[in-house]
């Protein structure tokens, strides 16, 4: 509703693409119209609010809706007439048809429902007979399962000897940084949305697009294949170990461990098709505590037999000692961190099996980032536990004692009664910190547990990767990137399992299995793992970067700057752990790139890739120009029917709001007149206004154009200005103040076409004060949005947009729905469900149980008032003169359409009260605009219907999308 000079309007011809909104100050009004296409002997008319198109043929009173999706609703009109409506359940692709009876502006009166409420119904899937797992179960267990590896137990010991307790928690602390930043990034990606099966590749794929998704997937689940045969080999090779002790080995030390490999990885596989694995690792991860269990309470009971092994208990000599480094047989600070790292790769293990959890965006963070805290502490731990119990040189001999006091003897087991210094002869030792790998064993209550342990934590890591892996690439085979795997996308089964995608697997990992020697490939499976954390952190920087508004994760705790540093901490430690494997990774994964890149796969996931390019559109038009919309990505992009754009500075400001940085603004203004005196103003304003623009940091664009008239000249502003996809899809006009005081005529075509503007009156102080009410910092106040009836969800994105600009920052938003009286806190919680799965923050929701009561007299009486100098009282005349007057003046109201559509006058009357008593006190009003059926209601009606809709409040913005929807639930 404007309190400044008139605006211009939208034409039903313009085709306002996705939605048309229409704002000025101090209490604005939007509008918006559908489109008009004619094609051979017909016209097709599309409504914006049915989302149809209507055919009309020549020489008929009839209309046919073509329905523009196949999942919809079958609605019954104010005039009888069969619509076609859809929900912004739409955004959900397994939605149901279901029968309704809507309101020609939405549901009659909110009677039927409302759009908050069939969405959240809409969105919940079927999942009858489907196994979930929890957070706990899902996620945490398997993460702490795959961390807690083999290196617990008969690595860390050593790690502690050869650099110190120290450097040794200063090691676990870089991986942790690492696993955190990247468990940080997971979380992040996680809670954009719902996440499909496909675990780290559904994340990349989605955020970075199919390229780097296609490269990272297929060696990600090669890597887990492989990582099979790793655990496997380390869990035989234990076995083998104490097959030697026995004097019982089957064959010879090589063929033991593929024989027992063999049969280990077979068991696994029947484990994993028989659904079994949970049960599995129930056990293997009570064992597991039991183990570390064991070697806690070992730690406390010092026996005398043990210390000539090197164990004396907890001793401070032995702390002191230990603590700083002492780096051996060519080791280093980062060869012993190379070593311990890929102990710390299986924080992915609940991420990739995202597709069998209950709740992936709530189960992921918890799970995978308390996991990370608890391994990390029991590896601090146990590290420096191990550190102040253990000497690094231990003889064995229970002889060594020392008998005399020995003057050149100051280690730590000389004080504590032990000469250990033969140690330094060429043979060494075998026992102590640096020369026995079953330090934990022997420092343990009962040793067997800790070798229950050792395989509890091989075989547990073996059975995730061997879920993993098929799993993953089942993901990839249905994407369709790869066309040549398309046959290992089948699932069977209530969990759709991926069988032949095991069978896969477990071929893989037997061959390697066979080959009993990975010294060389498990670099590269570290390398494999380390490239998909470095791409999960850049696809969080790279998609804040591109300040898409389908950006919104629920999980907050994330910083684009630091996973950026995660991600070349990444790259650093790939190079730190074996700098030709990390070579031979890199061009693996742009092979793959540029293979993906070339086959250009029929696939649109709405990556941050393109919301980036959106960003630098003026350098990559051409490149832009190929790629598709998403629904994720959808921003406003404004045409503003300003004129000169000073002409009307608080429209333009409020626009500017929600469009500065992620939206294009274009400012139309249209020159009449003789073509040769237009053509210059237009040379001149061009520079002149785009300079304006630029001066007043308007991230906007100036699009003069002549015509012979307003309506032309929109017409060619909406069908040529912009360039590729960087084109209006929404159309921003005035409301027109004096429609009242001026030739109806005008106001007819304020209606369907458009209108020219008034120059600015410097004089009119109230104009002044509103034009600079935007400009202003919003203070701590509200956003209220009237979601009255679908959309789309451009209601309630405009808003969100507005919300993360600097000026209206501290506003907050309140959402208000229609209800019934009976069934509010349903309501209210199902409107809460949606807000939270669009991850749009709110403050509160109010559902309006009395939005169909009857006005006050008063109102009614006031409005009647308004409207009397525009009927046409066909009743009061005779039929031929109101006949002839209807068609000189088709704005007039005639009595059958005034009785016809009371209902709906009260609505609109009764809105501006409830607008009134709730929204008063609103910075500014986001509301449903109601659309009139063009032909079906008088222009003088509409016009006087957001008269008293706007009147008296706030600024008011009426949006109007046109249901194409612009948000989703989805990653």
């Amino acid at each position: 509703r404007a309190k400044g000079p008139e605006a211009p309007s939208p034409g039903a011809a313009a085709g306002a693409g996705r939605g048309a909104v229409s704002a000025a100050n101090g209490g604005d009004t939007v509008m918006s119209e559908g489109s008009l296409h004619s094609g051979g002997h017909h016209h097709y008319y599309y409504d914006t609010h049915t989302n149809t198109y209507y055919l009309r043929t020549f020489g008929h009173n009839t209309m046919d809706a073509v329905p523009r999706i196949d999942h919809y609703r079958q609605t019954a009109a104010d005039l009888g007439e069969k619509l076609l409506r859809p929900s912004l359940a739409e955004l959900h692709d397994e939605l149901d048809k279901v029968r309704a009876e809507p309101f020609e502006d939405g549901y009659a009166n909110g009677e039927e429902g409302t759009p908050a409420g069939d969405a959240a119904a809409a969105y919940t899937p079927d999942s009858k007979g489907v196994v979930k797992f929890g957070w706990i179960k899902g996620v945490l267990v398997r993460c702490m399962l795959n961390i807690w590896g083999v290196m617990l137990f008969i690595r860390l010991s050593w790690i502690v000897g050869q650099a110190g307790i120290g450097l040794s928690v200063l090691v676990i602390g870089m991986a942790t940084v690492v696993t955190t930043i990247t468990g940080l990034s997971t979380s992040a990606i996680a809670t954009n949305g719902f996440v499909r099966g496909g675990g780290a590749y559904y994340l990349i794929s989605r955020s970075l697009g199919p390229e780097f998704g296609g490269a990272i997937g297929l060696i990600f689940a090669f890597a887990n294949a492989v990582a099979v045969a790793m655990y496997v080999v380390g869990f035989a090779e234990t076995v083998v170990e104490l097959l030697k002790e026995n004097g019982t080995l089957m064959i010879d030390e090589m063929n033991d461990i593929r024989i027992i490999g063999a049969i280990t990885v077979v068991i696994l596989l029947g484990i994993s098709i028989a659904g079994m694995e949970w049960e599995a690792k129930i056990v293997l991860l009570v064992i597991l505590i039991l183990a570390i269990g064991d070697f806690v309470i070992g730690t406390f009971i010092p026996l005398d037999s043990k210390k000539p092994k090197g164990f004396f208990g907890y001793k401070a000599e032995i702390f002191m000692e230990n603590f700083g480094p002492d780096f051996r047989q060519e080791e280093t600070f980062f060869s012993v961190f190379a070593i311990f790292f890929p102990a710390a790769t299986g924080i992915l293990a609940g991420a990739n099996i995202s597709g069998d959890l209950a709740d992936p965006q709530s189960a992921i963070p918890k799970g995978t980032l308390l996991a990370i805290l608890i391994t990390t502490l029991v590896y601090v731990g146990i590290a420096v536990s191990v550190g102040s119990c253990v000497v690094r040189d231990a003889t064995g001999n229970v002889n060594d004692t020392i008998v005399t006091e020995l003057t050149n003897c100051t280690a730590a087991a000389c004080k504590l009664n032990y000469d250990f210094s033969s140690c330094q002869s060429p043979a060494g030792c075998h026992y102590g910190l640096m020369n026995n790998f079953q330090v934990m064993s022997m420092v343990s209550g009962f040793a067997p547990l800790i070798s229950a342990g050792i395989f509890s934590a091989t075989l547990s890591s073996a059975l995730a990767s061997l879920v993993s892996a098929p799993k993953i690439f089942q993901a990839l085979c249905k994407d369709n990137i790869y066309p040549g795997f398309q046959m290992f996308a089948k699932g069977y089964g209530k969990n759709n399992e991926p069988l032949r995608g095991y069978i896969l697997t477990f071929l893989i990992a037997l061959g390697f299995i066979l080959i009993a020697e990975l010294n060389v490939i498990a670099p590269i499976i570290s390398n494999f793992f380390l490239a998909s954390y470095a791409l999960i952190n850049f696809s969080v920087f790279h998609a804040s970067l591109a300040k898409s508004p389908g950006w919104r994760p629920a999980f907050k705790y994330y910083n684009m700057w630091i996973s950026l540093v995660g991600a070349i901490l990444c790259c650093i430690v790939m190079f730190v752990i074996n700098w030709w494997a990390a070579l031979l990774t890199y061009v693996i994964v742009l092979g793959l790139y540029i293979y993906v890149t070339y086959k250009k796969p029929d696939v649109n996931w709405g990556s941050s890739t393109q919301a980036l390019t959106y960003l630098n559109a003026l350098q990559h038009s051409i490149r832009l120009s190929g790629v598709e919309d998403h629904v994720k990505n959808f921003r406003p992009q404004c045409l503003i029917m300003t004129g000169a754009p000073n002409a009307r500075p608080a429209l333009l400001h409020l626009v500017h709001a929600f469009t500065k940085n992620v939206g294009l603004m274009i400012c139309g203004h249209v020159h009449m007149g003789p073509r040769r005196q237009a053509m210059k103003e237009l040379s001149t304003d061009l520079a002149k206004y785009q300079r304006w623009l630029i001066k007043n940091k308007m991230k906007a664009f100036y699009a003069p154009v002549h015509a012979e008239d307003l309506r032309d000249g929109g017409q060619y502003l909406m069908q040529a200005a912009g360039l590729g996809r960087m084109r209006p899809n929404t159309l921003v006009v005035g409301f027109k103040k004096n429609w009242r005081q001026g030739d109806m005529r005008d106001v007819e075509t304020y209606i369907n076409l458009f209108h020219s503007s008034s120059p600015l009156n410097l004089a009119d102080q109230r104009l002044l004060d509103a034009s600079s009410q935007f400009q202003k910092k919003q203070g701590k106040s509200n956003i209220d949005v009237w979601w009255l009836f679908d959309d789309g969800g451009l209601t309630l994105l405009i808003p969100y947009l507005i919300t993360t600009k600097k000026k209206w920052k501290d506003c907050k938003i309140r959402v208000f729905i229609g209800g019934k009286i009976n069934r509010i806190d349903h309501d209210r919680r199902a409107m809460a469900t949606l807000l939270s799965k669009f991850r749009i923050d709110f403050s509160d929701i109010m559902v309006l149980g009395d939005i169909n009561t009857k006005p006050k007299k008063e109102n009614i009486a006031a409005f009647e008032e308004m409207i009397e100098p525009f009927r046409l009282h066909e009743d009061d005349k005779e039929q031929e003169v109101a006949d002839k007057m209807k068609e000189d003046e088709p704005w007039r109201i005639t009595d059958n359409e005034l009785e016809l559509y009371k209902t709906k006058t009260y609505r609109q009357i009764r809105l501006n009260e409830l607008l009134k008593e709730h929204s008063s006190t609103a910075n500014i009003i986001v509301m449903s605009l109601p659309v009139a059926r063009k032909g079906a209601v008088s222009s003088a009606l509409y016009m006087a219907w957001l008269e008293v809709l706007s009147k008296d409040l706030p600024p008011i913005l009426l949006v109007r999308g046109n249901h194409q929807s612009v948000l989703t639930f989805y990653s």
